[in-house]
């Protein structure tokens, strides 16, 4: 499966560090765009919805302070020749995701969008999820089958939530251990045939039937129960 790449807009009216960033991004297969001033920031965020934004806060038109508040739901860098602890803060505060002091190296900036992109990597969950007569409820964490409700541990919510959310594509081991990350942190490469066996034993003891298939060197997926 391919995967889209991130989609990261540049807000910085100096055109040589805006270059700089758009050839270091475009290296790392990032997509990229590019805001001039604070006002057509904003014009290009009321059409689109990038996945990371970089944010210079000496700009003309809107100042980056006030181009923050526009950005609703998208991790924001800030960067800035502004090194004082106040300034940072206050930006974090106001719904900055992270702060860096210009000049910077490029190899850290990287970095901080690549730790910024891994809580978005993963498609956002309903508050039920359901698979055949399987249900997941993601606010309570537990599986619910023929009116059966099944307790899972952190690691066995996380691999079944990634899995129905994701019904019909095989899930790669690196794939799962890496997204499953956000969630839990205690499966290792070791652990996660234990996990999912243990997840698969609670689902078959309800109706004996196997919600979950191992495709041999590959990965896991859902099985299609009616078929």
């Amino acid at each position: 499966m391919t995967m889209m790449p991130k989609r990261i807009l540049i807000i910085d009216d100096d055109i040589p560090i805006g270059n700089m960033l758009e050839e270091l991004l475009a290296r790392e297969h990032y997509q990229v765009s590019r805001a001039y001033s604070g006002t057509e920031a904003v014009l290009i965020l009321s059409q689109t919805k990038p996945d990371l934004v970089l944010l210079d806060l000496m700009l003309p038109g809107l100042s980056g302070e006030d181009v923050l508040p526009h950005i609703k739901g998208i991790p924001v860098i800030v960067m800035s020749a502004k090194a004082d602890v106040d300034s940072k803060v206050e930006l974090l505060l106001g719904g900055a995701a992270d702060y860096v002091t210009k000049p910077f190296q490029p190899k850290e900036l990287l970095a901080r969008i690549a730790v910024q992109l891994r809580g978005v990597s993963a498609p956002e969950a309903a508050a039920l999820l359901t698979f055949d007569d399987l249900s997941l409820d993601t606010e309570k964490r537990i599986a619910i089958l023929q009116n059966s409700e099944i307790r899972l541990t952190r690691t066995e919510y996380a691999i079944l939530k990634l899995l129905m959310l994701n019904p019909t594509q095989v899930i790669t081991k690196s794939l799962l251990l890496e997204r499953i990350g956000e969630d839990t942190p205690d499966c290792t490469e070791s652990s996660l045939k234990t996990h999912i066996s243990h997840l698969r034993s609670k689902l078959r003891e309800v109706n004996g039937r196997d919600y979950i298939e191992a495709v041999w060197g590959i990965g896991f997926k859902m099985k299609n129960t009616s078929a």
